[in-house]
């Protein structure tokens, strides 16, 4: 998932699966979650895009 298109500093590592990427300031810039459709045992993942306020 993508949050902003700011360019990466780092990425960390939240658990096995889970990482996001930082900006410079330490902000959110996206997010990836591998095997989530095995990992949670869904047979469909869905998602809403919004529009930025």
């Amino acid at each position: 998932m993508e949050f902003t298109d700011k360019d990466v500093y780092e990425t960390k590592e939240i658990s096995e699966n889970i990482y996001i990427d930082i900006d410079d300031k330490g902000n959110i810039v996206s997010m990836t979650i591998e095997h989530a459709k095995a990992n949670a045992g869904l047979w469909e993942i869905s998602y809403q895009e919004m529009t930025a306020s």
